[in-house]
């Protein structure tokens, strides 16, 4: 009997050391650097990217063949101003880009942040840099800046289009002037006239500028919303896609409807239009949801764009007069942050395909010409790999990479396939903890009503024989989790803060809910979700019971953590199953649908005139965490940026107070003057420190 006790002793102290070999700071595995933004230059072998490394955002440039990174920037403060819109001038010599604002956002992207809490309020400002390093010249305020061949910048502003040279060498001055919030401008290829969109509350134009002396020509306005202009590679014509404008009868309002949209093309001259290719008539042919919506690219004697109607985001392609239709990229999986080769022969794009089964819970780089099916997954294997794009001289495909355990990189690879080069790889840093991280294992569970959820496993070896475990649950909610590290900076942030918690000695399932992308249209667009009664907390409850079983998973000590949607999910738990959920971290979360209910619809007005008001606003209520603070339980941490441009901070504010009405156990957090992306990196380390010590706190991890 003494040498079993002395046995498990000897085992339970072994698989503590083991444990202990893996611990890691939270800021060694957050010193991960963050490309994104990645472009090349129209000719040439030249691409730039921005880079994020510890808040200190900046311009990198390379070329090939040997593409070796290099700095052209020189920002060296962690002040939260972002960096997006980089493009390359037609030659390559010059870096364009705007700092400022927080694009990823739903509403005010284009107003400055100072989460510094700086008494000098920063700008949004479009810059550009020589390709071979020099001081920035600072070309003016405001956004999405275009390039044309001739070397002219063209960008909006106050609701209007200003151009200036790319070196900066005059004055920013206001192209034209018309009505409406005039923006998405597009140069013709020689960079003589601009197609623009005009956005005019409830319809949309497409206009075309010529010259000073001529007037805007409409492409056939209607009562519509026209958008995404797109110019034929020989500049005579237009393509573009129109959409319904606002109005009619109020619609039911839980009840699905389809959102028709087609593809036109017209005379830049005149307007003349004609009508292309129509959408199916179906809810999946309803305009795209996924990332770039539609995604129109005019290519080389057809048009591309994206689809949702055979139940994937699919690349299809038609001829110039819309009398062939081609499915480019067939099968159960999807696409995007889609390019065009610089030749127009060429579609490169990130998609969950492959042949492994768990691909379908990766990213990889395909290709796949214009005008046949003939698609090639480009970077096969358990990698990941997204944002591809293709050098001006057609050469050589640019993208990004990681692994599960090596963070995103940028990588390039002949365009015809071949060795796949990393590109500043010294820029890992020697504390990140690439070793001791663990590769995270697809789960399969069945929701209540069949539904298959996909999930995400985290755990280090050794520990305790029952470990308490976490919930993870992503926002969105049109978002995916995957077996490695993720393509954008939010997620990127939840997989190392998720292997963060792994080797703290937690358990932790990242699901991918119903709403979610990656799995077809009827999973992104399933019936009773969202305010419409959130049949997607089916799949949370189901994990925490999934969880609930397993052998080494200790059922009193489940948790729970979210942002923003997951934050509402996260609160939802906590609200109707404290019996399951043992404490939780709620961020940014939605807590209040029937507040939320308008922001969908034109005004408050009609909503309350649809046909079925009282029944969605009831279920609104039923759907929301507020509605159940009554039999809340669980101790919460609850945290908010008051800068928030995603979800209003009133929705936190409110909580709170409902909250403190009652006996629960909470704790708050506010980050003041920072946005729902935590713009400052050591904001988002202190928003994560204490997420990760208030869950080790209420779960009483064994350390």
């Amino acid at each position: 009997m003494r040498f079993l006790v002395f046995a498990i002793l000897t085992l339970s102290a072994a698989s503590h050391a083991q444990l202990t070999d893996t611990l890691f700071s939270l800021k060694a595995v957050k010193s991960y650097p963050f490309p994104n933004e990645l472009c090349a230059a129209p000719t040439g072998s030249r691409i730039a990217w921005a880079l994020n490394e510890n808040g200190l955002r900046n311009i990198y440039v390379a070329e090939g063949p040997d593409f070796k990174a290099r700095k052209v920037t020189n920002y060296g403060l962690d002040d939260g101003q972002e960096l997006t819109s980089v493009s390359l001038s037609n030659d390559g010599s010059w870096a364009v880009y705007v700092r400022g604002g927080d694009h990823g956002s739903n509403w005010d992207d284009h107003l400055p942040v100072n989460p510094s809490s700086s008494p000098i309020a920063p700008k949004v400002q479009i810059w550009s840099v020589n390709f071979a390093g020099g001081e920035p010249k600072l070309l003016g305020d405001g956004e999405d800046p275009v390039i044309s061949s001739k070397g002219t910048v063209a960008f909006h502003k106050g609701g209007q289009i200003w151009t200036v040279p790319v070196d900066g060498s005059s004055e920013a001055k206001q192209l034209f002037s018309a009505r409406g919030s005039n923006n998405n401008p597009v140069w013709s290829p020689d960079g003589s006239r601009l197609a623009f969109q005009s956005n005019r509350g409830d319809h949309a134009f497409i206009g075309v500028y010529s010259s000073p002396t001529i007037p805007i020509t409409w492409m056939e306005p209607n009562y519509n919303r026209d958008v995404s202009p797109r110019w034929s590679p020989d500049g005579t014509r237009l393509a573009f896609v129109r959409m319904r404008g606002a109005g009619g009868e109020p619609d039911s309002i839980l009840t699905a409807k389809h959102n028709p949209w087609s593809i036109y093309s017209g005379e830049a001259s005149t307007g003349k239009i004609k009508k292309l290719w129509t959408a199916p008539q179906t809810l999946r042919g309803s305009v795209p949801s996924t990332h770039g919506g539609t995604n129109l690219h005019w290519a080389a004697g057809r048009i591309v764009f994206l689809s949702y109607h055979d139940g994937w985001p699919h690349l299809y392609s038609i001829n110039e007069f819309g009398t062939e239709t081609i499915l480019l990229t067939p099968g159960n999986f999807m696409c995007e942050y889609i390019k065009m080769s610089p030749d127009k022969k060429w579609m490169v794009a990130a998609a969950n395909a492959g042949d492994d089964p768990l691909d379908i819970d990766r990213r990889h780089i395909i290709k796949v010409p214009v005008d046949k099916q003939a698609m090639q997954v480009m970077t096969p294997g358990s990698g990941l790999e997204w944002t591809p794009t293709v050098t001006g001289d057609g050469t050589t495909l640019a993208y990004i990479s990681a692994s599960a355990t090596r963070p995103p990189l940028l990588c390039s690879m002949p365009m015809k396939g071949g060795m796949a080069k990393l590109i500043g790889d010294d820029r890992i840093p020697r504390e990140f903890p690439t070793q001791k991280l663990v590769t995270p294992k697809q789960v399969i569970f069945k929701s209540p009503d069949g539904l298959s959820i996909h999930a995400e496993w985290f755990e280090q070896p050794g520990g305790a024989l029952k470990k308490p475990a976490i919930v993870y649950v992503h926002g969105g909610p049109p978002r995916q989790m995957l077996l490695g590290w993720h393509y954008s900076d939010y997620y990127s942030n939840a997989y190392a803060m998720n292997q963060y918690l792994a080797s703290r000695g937690f358990i932790v399932l990242a699901v991918n809910y119903r709403l979610g992308i990656g799995y077809g249209y009827e999973f992104h667009n399933p019936e009773n979700a969202g305010r419409a009664g959130a049949s997607e907390y089916l799949d949370i409850k189901a994990a925490g019971e999934w969880l609930a079983k397993q052998a080494n998973v200790d059922a009193t000590r489940i948790g729970i953590y979210g942002g923003s949607y997951g934050g509402f999910l996260t609160a939802l738990a906590l609200g109707k199953n404290s019996n399951l959920f043992a404490a939780g971290v709620d961020i940014h979360g939605v807590h209040d649908m029937t507040v939320e209910r308008t922001n969908t619809i034109l005004n408050p007005d009609r909503f309350e005139r649809a046909p079925d008001a009282e029944a969605a606003i009831q279920t609104a209520w039923e759907s929301s965490p507020t509605a159940y603070t009554n039999t809340w339980r669980s101790p919460v941490l609850m945290i908010h940026g008051d800068d928030d441009r995603n979800v209003r901070f009133s929705q936190s504010t409110d909580l709170v107070a409902r909250l403190r009405k009652t006996k629960v156990a909470m704790e708050t957090l506010i980050i003041p003057d920072d946005t729902h992306h935590f713009m400052m990196h050591r904001n988002q380390l202190r928003v994560n420190q204490a997420a990760a010590e208030f869950l080790e706190r209420k779960l009483r991890v064994q350390k």
